[in-house]
Formats: C-alpha cells, structure tokens, sequence
C-alpha cells in the first residue's frame, strides 16, 4: 500500500489505543475513525495534522454517541498515547493551545462532514449474524469456538482502514463472519447442500466478489501491521 494509506493506518491505531484507554464503547470507537477516514476522504493529510484530526474525532464521537467525556480526559490520553516518553500537560500553555486547536477543528469536522456525523455501522449487523450462526451451529462448537471473539476483533480491526467508506454496513459484517468461519473452521450446517447460500440469507445483494474483496482489503490491513513492526 502507498505511503498515505499507511499514515492513515497508523493514526486509526491510535484512535484504537486512545479510545481503548478512555473506555469508549465500540461503537463510538467506530464513529471516531468513520469521522476520521471520511475526513481525509475529502481533505489532503497535508493540509492539516492527523493527530489533531483524530484527537477531535474521538471527542466528536463521544457526543455523538452519548459518551460524553471531559475535554481534559481526551487531550491528556492522545497526549500520552503519542508522546510516551513525556509527562501529561495539566494547565500549561501547551495544554490551552491544543485544547482551543481541538475547539475549532471540531466545527471544521463537523462541516466537512455537512454536519451529518450519525452512522450505521455494521456491529449491530453482526451481533444479529453471529447469533443466528450459532444458533445453527452444533452446541460442542458453539462452546468451544471463539467465533464472536474473532468476528469481533475482525470488525475492530476493518477500522484501521476506509472499508468503512467503501462497503454497505450489512456486507462488511457477513464478509467478517465469513472470515472467522473460515479461520476457525467452522462449517455452517447445510450450506453445501442448500441453493441459498447462509450469507444470501442475511442479504440479497451480497455475493461472493464483494465478500472476497472485503476480506482481502482486511488482510491487506493485517499486511500493513505485519510490515509496520
């Protein structure tokens, strides 16, 4: 992947580590990347610094999501989870700076964004999927297998990339599902025998392409982790 996608890939990391340690929900984690991605789908990285863009995103979608939290809160974890060597700032100048540069990058988000930042993400696509596949599935598996762990880190980690932008909600969740059945090794009762394939079921304008690119655009991600190391 080129340099600007890996740029991109690494401040969505951080949106991850930032969010994980304000004990964000998942969901307004997502918003925080879908803001961000579809930020610097309209804006050059140039212009303006990831950082402080990602910063406001998590703090956007804390409203957004009804997980309000302190300004203070936010600016003191994005400060430490991208200076880690250094002390947080309380009341110095640094701190008044990049409080009031996270105040006004707020409304610039918000127009970018035309002031519509409400989102269907697929996590409640998926929390329906994963129940009726493991309602399908025999009850030994059911038990043993970390299906709903893997699906649901797969879906957190589609948020280091734009998937968010390029994919229906619906898609991503079956083509994830699809995923962890495949790496778990998980048959789904019948399906070799029924006309209907189980992700058809879900939707009727999934196929097997699109599943195939959603899944190839995640492991390009894990790729772009590998080589990051």
């Amino acid at each position: 992947m080129d340099t600007e996608a890996r740029q991109h890939f690494k401040i969505a990391r951080f949106i991850t580590e930032a969010g994980t340690k304000l004990k964000t929900t998942s969901v307004t984690m997502a918003t925080a990347s879908r803001l961000y991605h579809h930020f610097f789908n309209e804006c050059q990285i140039a212009d303006y610094d990831p950082y402080l863009i990602a910063t406001t995103c998590i703090y956007l979608a804390g409203k957004v999501e009804e997980q309000h939290m302190k300004l203070r809160d936010v600016l003191n974890v994005c400060h430490r989870c991208i200076h880690k060597n250094r002390i947080p700032f309380e009341t110095s100048e640094s701190y008044w700076a990049y409080r009031d540069s996270v105040v006004n990058t707020e409304l610039l988000v918000m127009r970018v964004m035309k002031f519509q930042v409400s989102f269907d993400h697929p996590h409640k696509y998926l929390l329906h999927y994963l129940k009726s596949i493991l309602d399908w599935v025999d009850p030994e598996t059911r038990k043993n297998v970390p299906l709903a762990q893997v699906s649901w880190a797969l879906l957190r980690d589609s948020y280091h990339g734009n998937l968010c932008l390029n994919y229906k909600p619906q898609h991503i969740s079956i083509a994830i599902l699809f995923m962890a059945t495949q790496f778990l090794g998980v048959d789904v009762p019948f399906n070799s025998e029924a006309e209907t394939k189980w992700w058809e079921v879900f939707s009727e304008d999934i196929s097997a392409m699109i599943i195939k690119n959603i899944s190839r655009d995640i492991m390009d991600l894990y790729e772009m982790e590998v080589t990051a190391i």
